[in-house]
């Protein structure tokens, strides 16, 4: 016969109290369990704000879509705003090409200030007067166009022992620092307004914009520290479609935030597109290299990377590396493809 009693609340035992009543060792309410993380594969394009660091931004977003696995493309200084692109799942994998690819910057450049770390953030070392007129700012700025040796400031995240160069700086220790090679393949002057100097930048990776200030202003006789600094390019990714921390909360559920995000080929825009059939597909995901020549394939005339996509549902494969003779050999694969 089925039992169809109910317990008396008043003799319930502690056990089987409501999950709400119950407390900690310590007498504070448990806090609800997390919702279990859920794979989500994409780029978000973060207009990051003034005064949060790149990993703390890449922290929040990460916890609003509850994912499991993220990563940012390229540290941007607290004191920085603009684009920062934050890769979940299987763009991961591919975050590296941003790390390597080129950034376009604007700059705001306060002419006949120093500071320690070539910034606002720092305190004022020197003071000098302003007396420069636009030719002569432009006669400055065509020094630095093409490939220019910087040396990284001290206020930077690079380390030695160890330790990065900032700590050393804050506990006023100076090393020395070798010159690195870079190139300043666009340098553009917006905008000039005694004492400050608005510029454009388009620079390969691992340049300092802020040293690119400073050294501007000692070109011109009269020093200079970073005003402002905004992020306007990565790669082939630009602020378009770009979204603050509080755009990418507001909708207040993951399905939604999720809609925001590039797809995972998102990164990989610059490369030519190889569509593969069913069958070549299983070989290119289980690592073959494959003769697209002898198998009717399209493909582009130059060789280098590609991005592969199996042609009957449009699933992005990976990338792969053409090689002579139109063999494909894959490089980075998607596990969500097979």
């Amino acid at each position: 016969m089925a039992d169809n009693m109910t317990a008396d609340p008043a003799s319930a035992s502690p056990d089987s109290a409501p999950e709400q009543g119950k407390r900690s060792k310590r007498g504070q309410p448990q806090r609800p369990p997390r919702p279990p993380r859920v794979p989500v594969h994409g780029v978000l394009l973060l207009d990051k704000p003034v005064g949060l660091s790149s990993n703390d931004a890449l922290i929040r977003a990460k916890r609003m879509l509850n994912a499991p696995k993220a990563g940012h493309t390229g540290t941007l200084d607290p004191f920085a705003t603009g684009l920062l692109p934050l890769c979940f799942g299987e763009a991961t994998k591919f975050s590296q090409d941003l790390l390597e690819a080129d950034k376009t910057y604007e700059a705001l450049v306060h002419l006949g200030v120093r500071t320690d770390t070539g910034d606002t953030e720092g305190q004022v070392i020197g003071e000098r007067p302003v007396e420069v007129s636009v030719a002569q700012i432009e006669a400055a700025l065509a020094q630095f166009r093409g490939p220019i040796r910087q040396v990284p400031p001290m206020h930077s995240a690079l380390k030695r022992d160890g330790k990065p160069l900032y700590e050393y700086a804050r506990a006023g220790i100076t090393l020395e620092r070798e010159a690195r090679d870079v190139s300043i393949h666009a340098l553009e002057l917006l905008d000039y307004q005694a004492p400050m100097l608005r510029i454009r930048v388009t620079c390969s990776k691992g340049t300092y914009i802020r040293v690119l200030g400073e050294d501007i202003g000692e070109a011109l006789g009269c020093g200079a520290h970073l005003n402002a600094l905004r992020r306007i390019g990565v790669g082939p990714l630009t602020l378009e479609g770009a979204v603050t921390l509080e755009q990418f909360d507001a909708p207040g559920d993951v399905d939604s935030r999720k809609a925001m995000l590039l797809p995972v080929d998102g990164l990989l825009r610059s490369f030519p597109a190889v569509q593969l059939t069913d069958e070549l597909a299983r070989r290119f995901l289980h690592g073959q290299r494959l003769p697209l020549g002898k198998e009717g394939v399209a493909v582009p005339e130059q060789t280098g990377r590609v991005r592969v996509y199996r042609s009957s549902d449009g699933a992005l494969l990976g990338t792969g590396l053409l090689q002579e003779y139109a063999i494909l050999a894959p490089e980075r694969l998607v596990s969500t493809a097979s």
